[in-house]
């Protein structure tokens, strides 16, 4: 199983990033997906979860109302749409699936 994420970088407060995850090596549609964060001297903390067939989703209070989580099954790809971005975003993002495996993370920082 690989996991692959992408997208993160630099922004400013208030602005907007789309992480993706491309899986390979599993039946993507099977598993439930998750996207994760860890920022520097903290725990890995679970910010959102898709269900397999993308019905049902499940968001951390801190970021409800501001992130997306979707996927795309005919790609194999789970996506975090990433809105009004504050600098307590700031961290490493991880994709996981509910097999247990881990992405390496992409870094997403923000800062004016």
């Amino acid at each position: 199983v690989k996991l692959v994420e992408s997208g993160g970088g630099l922004v400013q407060p208030g602005g907007s990033l789309r992480l993706s995850c491309a899986a390979s090596g599993l039946t993507f549609s099977s598993y439930a997906m998750s996207w994760y964060r860890q920022a520097p001297g903290k725990e890995r903390v679970l910010v959102a979860t898709i269900s397999r067939d993308g019905g049902g989703t499940y968001y951390a209070d801190s970021v409800k109302g501001r992130f997306t989580i979707s996927r795309d099954n005919a790609k194999n790809t789970v996506y975090l749409q990433m809105n009004s971005l504050k600098p307590a975003d700031t961290a490493m993002y991880y994709c996981k699936t509910a097999l247990g495996y881990w992405g390496q993370g992409t870094q997403v920082t923000v800062s004016s």
